[in-house]
């Protein structure tokens, strides 16, 4: 199926030469053949790419700031396991947007679904292209202020998600300093967590100080 090619925005240092459907379900897929200007000012010859067309999301980093302390979730991916990692993942509450919401309209439904929790403030972190070479998903991170539920030893907190969607997520509570070193070391493989934890690595002290005051 041909799909219109007023889908792309216009740029000058773009052509699309034609665009087509391969699959039509929930996150089209399509093969798009294209030329774009390279760097010596010359066009290029005509590329063919796959673009899945998964749209925007949102994604949102909790944090209690007078426990310094962040609430995290854990759920199956099997994406994770194709690339050879634990396919239970640690990430933060994600999602992608529903009709003509907001990016904070997002989160906010996020949030209360995988984790319970509501944040009485939510700030931009920052817009991020999760798959540049194949999706045009683009994620809005928030960072939200919110008063951390209690958690057993172990950190966790409970289960939550939505039925109708098949979702087991598993909530959990981190101190700050455990969360952001293990973001740093590594074990955070999940991009959206990763990102949103060494934002708060390098932002902690100020947004801790204002948000405590606040």
């Amino acid at each position: 199926m041909l799909v219109p090619m007023s889908t792309f925005a216009t740029h000058p240092d773009v052509r699309v030469e034609s665009t087509e459907r391969v699959w039509d379900g929930r996150y089209p897929l399509d093969v798009v053949r294209f030329r774009h200007r390279r760097f010596d000012g010359t066009m290029s010859a005509v590329r063919t790419w796959e673009l899945w067309q998964r749209g925007p999301a949102a994604a949102l980093l909790p944090y209690d700031p007078e426990r310094d302390a962040v609430v995290l979730i854990e759920q199956f991916r099997l994406p994770a396991l194709a690339a050879g990692l634990d396919p239970v993942m640690i990430e933060v509450p994600a999602g992608l947007s529903d009709g003509m919401e907001t990016a904070e309209e997002t989160i906010r439904r996020e949030m209360e679904e995988e984790t319970g929790l509501r944040a009485d403030r939510v700030e931009l972190i920052g817009r991020f292209l999760l798959t540049a070479g194949g999706s045009d998903e683009l994620c809005s991170l928030f960072v939200g202020r919110v008063r951390a539920p209690a958690a057993r030893p172990d950190g966790l907190v409970g289960q939550a998600g939505l039925a109708t969607e098949h979702e087991d997520i598993r909530v959990r509570l981190w101190p700050a300093t455990e969360a952001i070193d293990a973001a740093l070391t590594g074990r955070v493989p999940n991009s959206v967590a990763a990102i949103a934890l060494l934002w708060l690595h390098a932002r902690r002290p100020v947004l801790r100080e204002q948000w405590m005051t606040a």
